[in-house]
């Protein structure tokens, strides 16, 4: 399998000369004279390889005025996008990219942050509209001017990576491990410090595809929460061993049977999906799983809940069988409280 992964590395181990950088040397003067003094400050990017560079993203913090954008940007404290270019992969890239950025923001507590963008970058544009980016203005070059706030769209796209708990229904859907940790590598737990996550595209993906044969699953709906539960590994007690580690946003629920051919399923599952093509085939033969989620992943929970906490605090019954369970508004809240999680990730 390749290796398809997001890396942070640092500005000194690139090479400005890449026929990458090109187009960036050539939209902004000093380009060059920048790249060097990032290198020389030790200074990080974030970068996506395949037999070369197809990705660059540069996160950085601003906490002052920018008068050469019309209107002016008062002194305040945001993220800004400083250096974003990709190639090749398009959204499924980008939307990797896009996840990272946002979080960011999120844990690192931004109520703003912004990108500058040419007009004929519109693939780069859309992609940054559907995450929710408005236009704000203009730079003296030309540039327009992107920026993100808090607000709520009452949008799942829009208001990634945080989530609409308010009339929603909240379920807990449980995992295999060795399916867990490739789906949601944010998540992985402390207990698998020996155990090599495989960088693939699923890997880094903001939207996420699972099949299961579990009953119930039929029933989800769009904007339906999902709290994932890693099950207990082989030969371990559930009681501390499974766990509570991520919610995910249902975007839609199909049937396996609702295809009309192997490849429009398959085609269907994309990227995000951690079974491979060999796995898509042999379920589509025997229609063993036939419920197909597509989600979004908006959260990892900073503290894992062992089952044991769950059943403590009466998230789940101890004799309740941890498949796929609907969680009460409450049950939902007392997760979000043990996970520790940001509350700047809720909107209430």
């Amino acid at each position: 399998m390749r290796n398809d992964v997001i890396e942070n590395v640092n500005f000194s181990t690139l090479n400005v000369k890449d026929p990458f950088f090109a187009s960036l040397i050539d939209d902004y003067p000093g380009f060059e004279k920048w790249f060097e003094k990032k290198s020389l400050q030790n200074e990080k990017a974030y970068i996506f390889t395949e037999n070369q560079l197809m990705g660059f993203l540069y996160l950085k913090e601003e906490n002052e005025a920018d008068e050469d954008i019309v209107p002016v940007f008062e002194e305040k404290r945001r993220l800004k996008i400083g250096t974003f270019k990709i190639i090749g992969h398009g959204t499924v890239l980008g939307e990797r990219f896009i996840g990272l950025i946002l979080k960011q923001m999120i844990e690192d507590n931004y109520h703003d942050c912004y990108v500058t963008v040419f007009e004929k970058q519109e693939k780069l544009i859309t992609l940054f509209e559907k995450f929710g980016f408005k236009v704000w203005g203009k730079k003296k070059n030309g540039e327009l001017v992107y920026t993100k706030s808090l607000e709520v769209n009452n949008d799942i796209y829009k208001d990634f990576p945080r989530i609409q708990t308010q009339e929603k229904n909240k379920f807990l859907l449980s995992i295999y491990p060795k399916f867990h940790t490739k789906l949601f590598p944010y998540s992985k737990l402390q207990t698998e410090k020996n155990h090599k996550i495989e960088d693939l595209s699923f890997t880094n993906t903001t939207q996420k595809v699972y099949l299961s044969a579990m009953r119930g699953l039929e029933g989800l709906k769009t904007g339906d929460l999902i709290v994932i539960y890693r099950t207990a590994e082989y030969g371990q007690k559930a009681e501390w061993s499974a766990v509570a580690t991520s919610v995910c946003t249902v975007l839609e629920t199909k049937n396996i049977r609702t295809f009309k051919t192997r490849e429009e399923f398959i085609t269907y599952c994309g990227k995000g999906t951690i079974f491979s093509e060999g796995e898509l085939n042999q379920f589509w033969e025997t229609k063993k799983y036939p419920h197909i989620i597509k989600m979004l992943y908006n959260i990892s929970l900073p503290k894992r809940i062992v089952r044991h906490d769950l059943i403590k605090h009466e998230v789940i019954n101890r004799n309740d069988y941890a498949g796929f369970i609907h969680l009460s508004d409450e049950q939902f809240e007392k997760i979000i409280e043990l996970g520790e999680v940001n509350e700047s990730f809720i909107i209430n």
